[in-house]
C-alpha cells in the first residue's frame, strides 16, 4: 500500500489590541503590509486561508486556517507575523493544532474519496467556516468497534442530508487538548444550524464530552480581513 504524507492543520485565532486602532493611519497601513508579506513568504510551504470574525465573537477578530506538512513551518510563519508592526498588537486567544488521518468509520462511504484525499486538506470556496474542538467521553472508546460503527453510520447518514455542508475533520490526540478539530464549510449558515440540531438526536451524541467553543468565520481576502480590524 502506498504511503501518503499527512498534514498539520492549525486554526489560529487572533485578537487585536484596541491600541492598534489609535495608531496613525500610515503606521497601521505599513503594519498590515508587513503582516501580509510575512504570510506570503510561506506560500510555497503552507496553505493559509483568512477569515474575519470581527463582530461575531468578542474574543477573536481574525482566524487563519493554516495547513502544512511541517509543524515548524507554521511556527516560523507565526514568529514572522508577530515581528511585524501589526503583530506587535496581536494576542492569540485560541490556537488548535491537529493532523490529517484516515477515518476509522468511513471506509464504505465513497464520498470520502481516496486514501490520498483523506490525508490532504483542500479548502473550498464557501463563504462561511464553522469550527470547534471535539472530545468524546472515555466510555465511547470502551464500546465495541461494531457498536461505534453502527452509531457513526447513523451520524454519517444525517450528514448526507446536507450536501451544502462540507466537513473537514482533523485529529489532535496527544498533540492538543482536544481529540478532534472539526471545520464545516458552507455558503448556507441555516443548513449548518439544521444539521447540528439534527445531529443532537443521533445515538452517538450521548458520548460527546466537549464541542465548544464554536466559531463562525467569514471568508475574506487577507487585505479585507485586515481592514476589518479598524483603519
Amino acid at each position: 500500500m502506498a504511503e501518503f504524507k499527512r498534514q498539520f492543520v492549525n486554526y489560529q485565532f487572533l485578537k487585536i489590541d484596541p491600541a492598534w486602532r489609535r495608531l496613525p493611519a500610515d503606521e497601521r497601513e505599513a503594519g498590515k503590509r508587513e503582516f501580509a508579506a510575512a504570510i506570503a513568504e510561506y506560500d510555497k510551504k503552507a496553505i493559509v486561508v483568512p477569515y474575519s470574525t470581527v463582530g461575531i465573537r468578542a474574543e477573536v477578530d481574525l482566524m487563519l486556517w493554516r495547513v502544512s506538512y511541517e509543524l515548524e513551518t507554521l511556527q516560523d510563519m507565526m514568529a514572522k507575523m508577530l515581528s511585524t508592526g501589526l503583530g506587535k498588537y496581536i494576542n492569540t486567544p485560541y490556537s488548535y493544532i491537529a493532523m490529517t488521518k484516515r477515518s476509522t468509520y468511513v471506509d464504505k462511504h465513497s464520498h470520502e474519496g481516496s486514501e490520498a484525499s483523506r490525508l490532504t486538506v483542500v479548502p473550498g470556496e464557501a463563504k462561511y467556516l464553522f469550527i470547534y474542538p471535539f472530545v468524546k467521553t472515555r466510555d465511547w472508546y470502551l464500546l465495541t468497534k461494531a457498536a461505534r460503527q453502527g452509531m457513526m453510520n447513523e451520524h454519517i447518514e444525517v450528514g448526507h442530508k446536507y450536501p451544502t455542508v462540507k466537513i473537514n475533520t482533523s485529529y489532535s490526540f496527544g498533540l492538543d487538548d482536544a481529540e478532534f478539530v472539526v471545520a464545516f464549510e458552507s455558503d448556507y449558515p441555516a443548513d449548518f444550524l439544521d444539521l447540528v440540531m439534527e445531529l443532537r438526536e443521533v445515538e452517538a451524541s450521548r458520548y460527546t464530552l466537549l464541542d465548544t467553543p464554536i466559531f463562525t468565520c467569514v471568508r475574506k481576502e487577507l487585505k479585507d480581513a485586515l481592514n476589518d480590524l479598524g483603519g
